[in-house]
């Protein structure tokens, strides 16, 4: 979908099979569909299905679907026609269906179509099978991409009892006219609509009768019938003309001087005060429904009955200057147009796939990063934290960003019903995520997220993309990695992309390693700042470890093939001033006395837990190249991928490792300028907002290398 071409869009479109598309019949659904498909850019390849006896259709690109069990008592026309709609789609490859005022449709579509959903609502949700449930209208919401509706009105009827955070996915798109241009009119006063009493009719015909005999110049016409007549108007300037087709009822109100809308019920939209407006009638109209929101020129009856209507018909019969302003007004400041409204609609259709998302478009994304901020442990992290260098980079390439921290919220707001607390961090995600709609969901390093949330997520924006992001060690050989490993997994199927600090096929028997990326951990000028090769260090060696970052402390009891490690190295290098932290009962270090202590020393050991490994290391490796000391690496982590022996000093084994000490401890020359190409080279390939590019470009589909 990524790829594909904005003027190539196929789009279904899908009226009611009960609603009629031809010119002799049609009616407000149908009208409202062929008049924004005329002047769309995606007629053609823009197919209209439905149910119409009449070969005469509106348009082209009208697809009739025959419905045998139209009459039967025994067979449904609903699922007849959906299983026929199920077979058409899925031959002809669209990217959009768009179903019109038929819920019942939809349901029957989710799941056996492979395509994005938007729903047309015409009438009263609350008034139709398969929405007048919370349940059915959040169906509804989580199974398309916008839901849009021909008044205001009928979207707060769809919302009644409903989040109105979830408004954002819709859209209210007026049913529109073209413009008129101006012609002679006739004293005729027209009545459009079903002649019953919703329609008040009733109230029309006690009022026109009086009008009519105290007015004989002026003459009243009624267009419209119904099945079940019980009102009539027996009066010589009075004619009924019956239905007529669309055309034929806009030269009527073209020629009339006063049109009347006087509803009971509560019109959707109420079509007919559109259409009178616009022809330069002057309308007089109920408030009912979205009646109100037809045009801003019209009388309204602040009282719905025979006497209020009797008086405004005769006020602007007599007054020809009130008459004529309102009739001026109304032809010249038409409310909702065509063409204004049929671009509204094209690029709701675009947006709907990602490359033509508005924020894309600007090369400007919102990206929702979560990410462990560390408040609850005072922020001492803040210069081993990826998140906040993920956060640096994604803004300095001109992003924006909202972080969450997930810890720190159920620290917060910590209750000793840990069910509880876990469903609050779930509903403050998802409405955090409401207000925001973010393009990128960029999350590391976390179990707090529910799956239900992230199909919740997916759900209410469907051209989401979400990234995973893991820092730890993930070889086989090593213990911890086997919870590791298994976090990811918690969620490797349900995102994107995965990004982790070892390359891929480390994992691949043990993961989907279709979505699995490396990264390099990423540098940052704002806290990688120092120049260790310009200054004097007062010790050689500097290494930093400790048993998780989040323990201040080192667990009693606990040792690794660390430790083992160091141990062997001390006894090689007697007289080499070494300052190692975590080891032989010296506490860990932690922000700024982290950077004190490692900037007075000249070289720095990249000692990583577990056996070495293709790619990976600790994040202490951004700290101690970044920050200009001499970094010792083992050549099994294959880091002669990036850096060369005039950046980095691999070693063979911990021999090789102590010799190579001693040599650079008093060649201060050579260290001095191996760390500092060392330090120059990580900024070029791996700062921060290199590495967060490169998060985009994969999230975005688009051609990329990290190195």
């Amino acid at each position: 979908m990524i790829s594909k071409k904005i003027q190539n869009l196929k789009i279904a479109t899908i009226l009611p099979y009960k609603e009629n598309y031809s010119l002799e019949k049609a009616s407000a659904a149908s009208l409202w569909v062929a008049e924004f498909f005329k002047n769309s850019k995606f007629k053609d390849n823009n197919f209209i299905y439905g149910y119409t006896k009449s070969k005469n259709y509106l348009t082209k690109n009208y697809v009739n679907i025959n419905i045998k069990s139209i009459n039967s008592k025994f067979t449904s026309s609903t699922n007849e026609y959906s299983s026929k709609l199920i077979k058409e789609i899925n031959s002809k490859n669209f990217d959009i269906v768009e179903i019109h005022n038929r819920p019942l449709i939809l349901f029957n579509l989710v799941n056996k179509v492979d395509n994005r959903f938007v729903f047309y609502f015409h009438n009263d949700p609350l008034s139709m099978k398969g929405s007048k449930k919370i349940s059915e209208r959040l169906f509804i919401l989580k199974n398309t991409e916008k839901i849009i509706f021909v008044s205001e009105w009928v979207r707060k009827r769809f919302f009644l009892d409903l989040d109105k955070k979830l408004t954002t996915k819709t859209e209210v798109i007026y049913p529109s006219v073209l413009a008129q241009r101006s012609i002679k009119k006739e004293k005729v006063i027209t009545f459009v609509g079903r002649l019953n009493e919703s329609k008040g009719y009733d109230i029309f015909a006690k009022s026109i009768i009086r009008i009519l005999n105290e007015f004989p110049k002026w003459k009243a016409l009624s267009i419209g019938d119904e099945d079940r007549r019980r009102i009539y108007i027996d009066h010589r300037q009075h004619k009924e003309l019956g239905f007529l087709n669309h055309k034929k009822t806009l030269d009527i109100l073209n020629k009339s001087e006063i049109a009347v809308v006087p509803s009971r019920w509560e019109e959707p939209f109420g079509r007919t005060g559109l259409e009178a407006s616009s022809r330069g009638c002057a309308t007089i109209i109920s408030n009912r429904g979205g009646l109100i929101e037809t045009t801003n020129h019209a009388v309204i009856l602040k009282k719905l009955d025979e006497i209020n209507l009797y008086k405004e018909l005769k006020r602007l019969i007599k007054n020809h200057k009130i008459r004529k302003d309102l009739q001026k007004l109304s032809r010249k400041n038409i409310k909702h147009s065509i063409s204004q409204n049929t671009k509204v609609i094209d690029q709701m259709r675009e947006s709907i796939f990602p490359r033509y998302n508005l924020n894309i478009l600007k090369n400007k994304l919102k990206i929702l990063n979560l990410y462990n901020q560390g408040q609850k442990l005072n922020h001492r992290l803040y210069n081993i934290s990826l998140g906040k260098k993920f956060t640096n980079g994604f803004i300095r390439n001109n992003h924006d960003v909202l972080e969450i921290s997930d810890r720190d919220f159920l620290k917060n707001n910590k209750s000793f019903n840990l069910f509880q607390n876990r469903k609050n961090f779930q509903k403050y995600l998802l409405d955090s995520f409401r207000n925001y709609n973010p393009d990128l969901f960029f999350f590391g390093h976390t179990k707090n997220i529910d799956l239900s949330t992230i199909d919740e997520l997916k759900s209410y924006n469907k051209n989401l993309i979400i990234s995973q992001w893991n820092e730890d060690p993930v070889m086989p050989s090593l213990n911890y990695s086997k919870q590791n490993i298994s976090n990811i997994n918690l969620y490797s199927n349900f995102v994107d992309h995965n990004f982790i600090t070892t390359h891929p096929s480390v994992i691949k028997n043990k993961v989907n390693s279709k979505n699995f990326h490396f990264f390099f951990v990423p540098v940052d000028k704002n806290i990688e700042c120092f120049d260790v090769f310009n200054m004097k260090p007062k010790k050689d060696l500097f290494y930093a470890m400790s048993h998780g970052v989040n323990r201040a402390v080192l667990k009693a009891g606990t040792e690794d093939n660390r430790v083992e490690f160091l141990d062997k190295l001390v006894k090689k290098i007697p007289n080499i001033k070494y300052d190692f932290y975590g080891f032989s009962n010296k506490q860990p270090i932690w922000g700024n006395d982290f950077n004190n202590q490692l900037i007075n020393s000249k070289m720095g050991l990249n000692l990583s837990r577990g056996k070495p490994t293709k790619y990976y290391s600790s994040n202490r490796i951004a700290s101690i190249m970044g920050n200009g000391l001499l970094t010792f690496v083992d050549e099994k982590v294959q880091m002669n991928d990036f850096f060369t022996k005039n950046e980095i000093i691999f070693y063979k084994n911990i021999n090789d490792l102590s010799e190579k000490i001693k040599f650079y401890s008093i060649n201060d020359k050579l260290r001095e300028k191996i760390a500092k190409n060392g330090k120059e080279k990580y900024f070029k390939l791996f700062n921060e907002t290199k590495i967060t590019n490169y998060f985009v470009d994969i999230s975005l589909g688009n051609k990329t290398s990290l190195f």
